[in-house]
């Protein structure tokens, strides 16, 4: 006799669903805003009309995602995004100080969606670039949705198997770079006019006296710095990985379950099924 009756875990799954599909519409219609309205006034202050907009709906959208992913997330995870999102800032800043077209700003976020999935990944790069651009560096806050793209990325190339050898990461980070460079470039023109600061702002200047129009500038550099500084970011984060014991790594769901560093996971699969026979 078939049944209708919706079971709990069946409407927790479509709640779950819901919240990450509303979290994500929230994300996108926010950077939106901020390609389509221009509003050069948040490159001076986070708490301006359009800064605080921004920072209400990176951080809604963040927690609509959070509430959608936490029952997948282990205590490990919680623990792991405050000290993701300081490794995010630190050496991001520190990048920007010295000058280097690179940004190597979202490692953390990267290392957190390789062990704990894309949603996790997610919503520490949003905290990242909210917590950034209300302490040092307003300009950080529009650019949240270029390490929601990262998150989603890096997540599904763990899912793929692109973290279990060394040569494989630095593809995956290049493909993550060229999709970041597309998003972030409308916001690099028509939000901070091309001038973001650091090495990469000079960048654009030396392809505007070529005569790219500023869209054009911002892009070019974008695809110039970010497949190279993701391909960077992938490495380091495949090395740390490597380095961690294979104990702590299993203790995430997100890599029993897909398998993210392949050989070792099947041992300990095949090892656990031998003991149940």
């Amino acid at each position: 006799m078939s049944s209708t009756t919706t079971t709990p875990a069946a409407t927790n799954k479509t709640r779950n669903r819901i919240l990450v599909a509303a979290g994500t519409v929230i994300i996108v219609a926010t950077y939106l805003y901020l390609v389509v309205g221009q509003p050069t006034e948040i490159a001076q202050s986070s708490f301006s009309q359009s800064g605080l907009i921004a920072i209400a709906g990176y951080v809604i959208g963040a927690i609509l995602l959070a509430m959608g992913a936490i029952h997948r997330l282990p205590t490990a995870t919680v623990a792991m995004v405050p000290v993701a999102i300081a490794l995010n800032i630190v050496v991001g800043q520190l990048v920007s100080v010295i000058g280097l077209p690179l940004y190597l700003d979202s490692i953390g976020t990267v290392l957190v969606s390789a062990l704990a999935g894309p949603a996790a990944g997610v919503v520490t790069g949003i905290l990242t670039n909210v917590i950034w651009g209300l302490t040092l560096s307003p300009i950080a806050l529009p650019y949240a949705v270029v390490q929601v793209i990262i998150g989603v990325m890096a997540g599904y190339a763990a899912r793929l198997g692109m973290f279990r050898l060394f040569y494989l990461a630095p593809v995956a980070g290049a493909v993550t770079g060229f999709v970041a460079a597309m998003v972030s470039a409308p916001i690099s023109a028509f939000v901070f006019g091309g001038a973001t600061g650091g090495g990469t702002g000079a960048i654009v200047g030396a392809f505007q006296a070529m005569g790219n129009s500023l869209l054009a500038s911002t892009t070019l550099q974008g695809l110039l710095s970010d497949p190279l500084d993701k391909a960077i970011t992938f490495t380091v984060v495949v090395l740390i990985l490597a380095a961690l014991p294979s104990r702590f790594r299993q203790r995430f769901p997100f890599v029993r379950e897909h398998n993210v560093f392949g050989r070792k996971t099947q041992v300990v699969q095949h090892q656990t099924s031998t003991t149940e026979a």
